[in-house]
């Protein structure tokens, strides 16, 4: 009798305990913040590191600041999603019920808690990188990034375009920040034998910032079709996004107009700087992109065109998120074809 109790007790208590830690998963969204991680990581091994091993040189910022770096980063991330769910409560629970976890397992005042508590650790650990490259000024993208998802959240999100960009942009700068922080030191390091062969280091940057330019213009797409996939809850609550303000009909154009200039600029980039070079042609990155980015962005463009409900939004917008993930991992195809021309 009292075993049989024991493990009835012991089997809640440990179901509560799934509960909680399912919660926190969902309100810290643990899957997007693993992405902004390895998109980081990614960056830096497997773009900047090689092309640096060209010219027999290393990477400067060390693996415990940079992985100081990536915490910030995602810190921040965290504590930008904390605040947005406690600002869209009441409209995800017609959206996305399943999803709400504040009011439920969570308060709403241990929410704001966190949302403070992960900002500001994120912020000052930004603020001591800055410090630590020379160059301070840095920290204030660290400053604005957090007060950017605080006023996103709160008010931006309901204004035209506004939050889809600020979103956007700060989704663009994940990586971005990566050669940002290691820039300086590589300079400092090596400066003067790039000016003597009349070099530098901009190739890596511009490297890095088309990844941060495909971030920002998929994650921008994706923002329009998850409100058109948000539009009854949206409007419900007086929000001003772009389906609401425009319609449906003419969302539909927009994004589609979008995905198109978005495969238009990404095939001139692929044709100048990728396809096309003096080993030849590379049939590695062009069948990697037709097939993993642009054919499912034109079935995302016939999805958007012909969808009638949210499931057809929601599978769009699950769609975009798989070519911004193939996106990024584009960067594993960029890693192996450097390691087979260095061999």
């Amino acid at each position: 009798m009292d075993n049989g109790w024991k493990v009835k007790l012991s089997f809640g208590r440990n179901l509560k305990i799934h509960n909680v830690i399912n919660s926190f998963a969902k309100l810290f969204r643990l899957p997007n913040l693993l992405i902004i991680a390895v998109t980081q990581y990614m960056m830096r091994y497997f773009i900047i590191k090689p092309f640096l091993a060209v010219n027999n040189f290393e990477l400067q910022f060390s693996d415990f600041h940079f992985f100081l770096l990536v915490l910030s980063t995602v810190l921040i991330a965290a504590g930008g999603y904390a605040i947005n769910d406690y600002f869209d409560t009441k409209t995800d629970r017609l959206n996305k019920p399943s999803r709400v976890v504040i009011d439920k397992t969570i308060s709403r005042g241990f929410a704001i808690k966190i949302h403070s508590a992960l900002s500001a650790i994120g912020v000052l650990i930004g603020v001591y990188l800055s410090f630590f490259i020379g160059i301070p000024g840095i920290s204030i993208v660290f400053i604005l990034a957090s007060g950017m998802l605080w006023f996103y959240s709160m008010t931006y999100k309901k204004e035209f375009l506004i939050g889809n960009l600020i979103v956007s942009l700060l989704t663009g700068v994940v990586p971005v920040m990566v050669i940002l922080f290691e820039l300086p030191l590589l300079n400092e390091v090596y400066g003067d034998i790039m000016l003597k062969v009349n070099a530098n280091f901009n190739y890596i940057f511009y490297w890095v910032l088309g990844f941060g330019f495909f971030a920002f213009t998929t994650n921008l797409i994706r923002e329009i079709i998850k409100d058109a996939e948000d539009f009854e809850g949206d409007s419900a609550y007086g929000m001003n996004t772009i389906p609401i303000v425009l319609g449906i009909r003419i969302s539909k154009v927009i994004i589609s107009i979008l995905i198109v200039g978005f495969l238009a600029s990404l095939v001139l980039l692929l044709i100048k700087f990728i396809i096309n070079t003096d080993s030849g042609f590379d049939y590695i990155s062009s069948s990697y992109f037709t097939f993993l980015v642009v054919l499912p962005s034109i079935f995302i463009i016939f999805k958007v065109i012909f969808a009638k409900s949210k499931k057809d939004y929601h599978l769009a917008s699950l769609f975009m998120k798989f070519v911004m993930l193939f996106g990024i991992l584009y960067s594993v195809v960029v890693y192996i074809i450097m390691e087979y021309q260095l061999n």
